[in-house]
């Protein structure tokens, strides 16, 4: 499912607009994205938990030459699903 037919989902389940809907849709992904920059963590319960990861520097490989390559230290997003979510698709 791709961006625009999550829109033509939600607006079709809660009886929107799909301008409403994906306005909506917008909303809460960047106040996810807002929150993950700020360090915190967005805790939907049923559904999972958006938090941010810090991997440190690494080394790596060219796989092509074979030369090593350092990999920066960066924080990443990271989304654990939560019991519903779970059971509901191992249902």
């Amino acid at each position: 499912m791709n961006k625009s037919e999550l829109v033509a989902a939600v607006a079709e389940k809660s009886g929107l607009t799909k301008t409403d809907a994906a306005s909506a849709i917008d909303a809460v992904f960047e106040a996810v994205e807002a929150e993950l920059k700020k360090g915190g963590d967005v805790r939907l319960a049923g559904f999972g938990n958006f938090s941010v990861s810090h991997r440190e520097a690494s080394k790596g490989r060219n796989p092509s030459t074979g030369a090593e390559v350092d990999i920066p230290a960066r924080n990443v997003p990271k989304f654990t699903p939560g019991k519903g979510l779970k059971d509901a698709v191992n249902s």
